[in-house]
């Protein structure tokens, strides 16, 4: 008769729970994500349950409440008061302006850090950027007015510009920790093959920086998109005034239609929900690989 190892057996014993122990369902991270996901859809709908009221079904009743019928008008007349398209085009031309502007700027600049990393000066720049992170620009808003409005930038272009600058502390954090990751023999094969710095970095260095690329853009267009405090203070003529500015009416103005301000700020929100959708799966990658050394 054939003994039978212990071990063997205990290791398939373990063998056979493993599926079960796979599939175990943490309820404490399960509880956590259906609260976020309630957090976000709640005033989701809450915000297209109103958009889609009449006058005076937003006046009575519960603002949960889905109406029946719905009133598409509301949606018309967000898009006349506030000349949707015109400050729709001024929005995307400044978001278009800072997500570029920030990727080339940032990745750039966070390459030769990071490739230079042993020389103080690139080193202390880097330290500088990051201190940088901790002004936020409530405080440093009358001199930006002052200087944006002398060198003649007080319009949709220095906005941009700003936030171009504004934003290369946090992204150069995120470039330089992913860059200092990547081994520096791909570089130096690729200059044995006779290829220039430009040439490395344009050839190799940016493709390997599409997640990164993605996480910056996708924030990028979402800070530039729903700013409010910044085109409202540079910006001096009102007619070249951003979304999140022009909706600034029904706050004034027209602060009993809530039902029109609601359809006002869908339509503000599509292009940063298609631009997230489509931009999702990179998005956390970007971020988990800029936080490995």
């Amino acid at each position: 008769m054939t003994a039978i190892d212990p071990t063997v057996t205990a290791r398939a014993a373990e063998a056979i729970k493993a599926p079960k122990e796979k599939y175990r369902v943490n309820w404490v991270q399960t509880t956590l994500l259906a609260l976020g996901t309630l957090v976000v859809l709640v005033p989701l709908y809450f915000a297209v349950s109103m958009a889609l009221k009449s006058d005076r079904q937003a006046a009575s009743g519960s603002g949960f409440a889905w109406p029946t019928p719905i009133e598409l008008g509301n949606f018309k007349t967000a898009w006349e008061l506030t000349d949707f398209p015109r400050a729709f085009g001024i929005s995307l031309t400044v978001t278009a302006i800072a997500v570029v502007g920030q990727l080339l700027v940032s990745s750039l600049a966070s390459y030769a850090i990071a490739r230079n990393w042993n020389r103080r000066l690139f080193k202390w720049s880097y330290f500088y950027l990051l201190a940088a992170m901790f002004i936020p620009f409530p405080v440093v808003a009358l001199p930006q007015v002052k200087l944006t409005s002398l060198v003649g930038l007080d319009n949709p272009f220095g906005v941009a510009v700003l936030h171009i600058l504004f934003a290369m502390s946090f992204n150069v954090l995120l470039y330089t920790a992913f860059l200092r990751s990547i081994p520096h023999e791909l570089e130096e094969s690729a200059r044995m093959d006779g290829c220039t710095t430009w040439q490395v970095f344009r050839k190799l260095i940016l493709p390997l920086l599409a997640p990164m690329n993605a996480t910056v853009g996708i924030f990028a267009f979402l800070s530039s998109w729903n700013d409010f405090m910044m085109p409202s203070l540079i910006i001096s003529d009102p007619s070249l005034q951003t979304i999140p500015v022009v909706q600034n009416i029904f706050q004034l103005k027209f602060a009993s239609n809530y039902n029109v301000a609601f359809a006002s700020y869908l339509m503000a929100m599509a292009p940063t929900l298609i631009a997230y959708l489509f931009a999702q799966r990179w998005v956390m990658s970007g971020v988990t690989r800029g936080a490995i050394k």
